[in-house]
């Protein structure tokens, strides 16, 4: 496909990486000549020097002609102007990033506004950062929970731990001690990635992924002993956007929030936006101030300024107080591995769900082969990805069982979601018109549910 993404800079990098790698057509198109210069040097793109809000720079990038303009500039009211002017050239599809708290309320006007620049998609990473972080403080023993249909299913990825009931057990053992509907589905060893079988040995260090009913998913890690209570108390570090959503999430949970900026304004912002929220002005580098303010006291601790490098050195800090739960936003990619391979489990990127938004959007342009894609998550350091598609009446391979499809090496039917009743698949589980059906693919890139079939 022909995409036009405008704005390259830490989203947009992301964002035309996982396109290019996609096989896509890309144009960037940025007002910096010298970051042009590295994407030109890096990929195999056409880059438009100039402003996207400008007619004839649009043109010059061939918006007519586009499948899909994404506008990821640092400006939402750039962003919404371009993508309003790439409709009315002719790009099929919009996507802007638009991360004001202003225009992503539910009033009337922010809708209206929204509706008329005719978006095909609006993408608030610091909203969905701050989602993926509460689901993650409301379950703390996990790394990362991937949601699919509406909430009605998850995957929750965990690290084992040694001499746990985890480390060392086959899977067909796990399952004879524990009889609940639950699937481990995929595991990360090292930097190998693996859809296991029966005979499959876990051990300590293994990042797995486990899906199923999120109502049994507590009772299943209960029985595995890895069940931790739920964060009440939270220290987060930095008063930015996605400490904002998070807080208002945690707030009406009836949880406790503490912040820390060393900002005045920002502080004096965040105090008049969440009068029940405990607002500190000072250093969030600062040891002495965090021990004084109750660090080893909480139940979790956010690591949310503005610099990956601050946010892991913090979060070894807190990780060495020896609290429940610790979660290190870090957006570039070098950083966030090195990080989880030290020792910090639950890292999480703004700018990488966005670019993860994108890919599924593109993904899902293409798709003409009986199932439409819904969600779709990297997973596992990147390495996988976890799909989520409805199967619509053309799809060719209904009410056939699961054991009968010849599926590719590398990829299992994870769950399926039938109404509102989830299923963790057996061999005699069948997919019928309606369904959603969760995929987890290890080193294949699948656009469509029938791509999994050999």
């Amino acid at each position: 496909m022909k995409i036009v993404v405008a704005g390259y800079g830490k989203v947009g990098d992301i964002i035309v990486a996982d396109l290019t790698f996609e096989g896509h057509d890309v144009t960037v198109i940025d007002v910096d000549s010298a970051v042009l210069q590295t994407a030109t040097n890096m990929y195999d793109v056409i880059c438009v020097c100039g402003n996207c809000g400008d007619y004839d720079t649009l043109c010059e990038a061939d918006v007519k002609n586009a499948d899909m303009f994404v506008a990821v500039t640092g400006s939402d009211e750039i962003n919404m102007l371009s993508c309003f002017l790439a409709k009315k050239l002719g790009a099929q599809n919009t996507i802007a990033r638009i991360r004001n708290p202003e225009y992503n309320n539910n009033s009337q006007g922010s809708s209206f506004v929204r509706q008329q620049l005719d978006l095909s998609l609006a993408i608030n990473p610091e909203l969905m950062a701050a989602q993926e972080l509460f689901n993650i403080l409301k379950l703390p023993n996990a790394v990362n929970i991937e949601t699919f249909a509406k909430r009605k299913f998850e995957m929750v990825e965990l690290l084992i731990k040694p001499d746990t009931l985890l480390d060392g057990i086959a899977l067909l053992d796990l399952r004879k001690k524990i009889s609940d509907n639950f699937l481990v589905c995929v595991v990360m060893r090292g930097n190998e990635v693996y859809i296991p079988d029966g005979s499959f040995v876990l051990k300590a260090g293994d990042r797995i992924g486990i899906t199923a009913d999120p109502v049994q998913m507590q009772k299943v890690l209960k029985k595995l002993s890895i069940l931790q209570k739920q964060a009440r108390n939270v220290m987060i570090i930095g008063a930015s956007r996605v400490s904002y959503y998070l807080s208002r999430f945690l707030l009406a949970a009836g949880n406790s929030v503490k912040i820390i900026d060393i900002d005045r304004k920002k502080c004096d912002e965040m105090s008049k936006l969440l009068p029940k929220a405990n607002v500190i002005l000072g250093d969030g580098a600062d040891q002495e101030l965090l021990l004084e303010e109750g660090i080893t006291i909480m139940d979790a601790f956010v690591a949310l300024t503005g610099i990956d490098e601050e946010n892991i050195l913090l979060s070894f800090f807190a990780s060495s107080k020896e609290l429940p739960k610790v979660i290190t936003k870090v957006n570039r990619a070098e950083l966030a591995s090195m990080a989880s391979k030290l020792g910090l489990d639950s890292i999480i990127s703004p700018k990488k769900i966005t670019a993860d938004i994108v890919v599924r959007y593109a993904r899902a342009l293409q798709n003409s082969k009986g199932s439409k894609m819904e969600t779709l998550y990297k997973i596992m350091d990147g390495k996988a990805e976890a799909l989520e598609f409805i199967v619509e009446d053309s799809f060719k391979f209904v009410n056939i069982p699961l054991k009968d499809l010849n599926t590719k090496k590398d990829v299992i039917i994870a769950g399926i979601i039938r109404g509102r009743k989830p299923i963790i698949p057996t061999g005699n589980d069948v997919i019928e018109p309606n369904d959603r059906v969760v995929v987890i693919s290890a080193g294949h890139l699948i656009d469509d549910l029938s791509d999994i079939i050999k």
